[in-house]
């Protein structure tokens, strides 16, 4: 086989083609929610909290500020990306069908008379 087969056949799997649209998907939904977080929630806690950017706070030459600033951008984007699994769950759960509760399916064919041939085994 070929190496240029052998590749194409690799990154043709489904799961590295899911792993790519996850990956991109990732990527913009990333730039979303920065921009969410730099430019609607910053401000705001910069409102109550009087610095509405971190990233200017040092003592010497140590810039904590700008750590200061990722921790609480993290933080934010972690709460956002909860909200939305937390959302995605609760409506998956909605929209799915509930499992009847009693008794279980009966078996298949297969295992009914695999069950006989067993019974009659035993009994000779």
């Amino acid at each position: 086989m070929s190496l240029i087969k052998e590749f194409q056949e690799f990154a043709m799997k489904g799961n590295v083609v899911d792993l790519a649209v996850g990956v991109i998907i990732g990527g913009a939904f990333g730039k979303i929610v920065e921009s969410m977080v730099g430019n609607v929630i910053m401000p705001v806690i910069g409102m109550i909290g009087g610095a509405p950017d971190f990233k200017g706070l040092a003592y010497g030459p140590l810039k904590y500020g700008a750590f200061l600033q990722t921790v609480v951008d993290f933080l934010i984007i972690a709460a956002c990306i909860f909200a939305v699994v937390k959302a995605l769950n609760t409506a998956k759960k909605r929209f799915e069908k509930p499992v009847a509760a009693g008794a279980p399916p009966p078996p298949p064919p297969t295992e009914v008379y695999l069950k006989e041939i067993r019974d009659a085994l035993v009994k000779r």
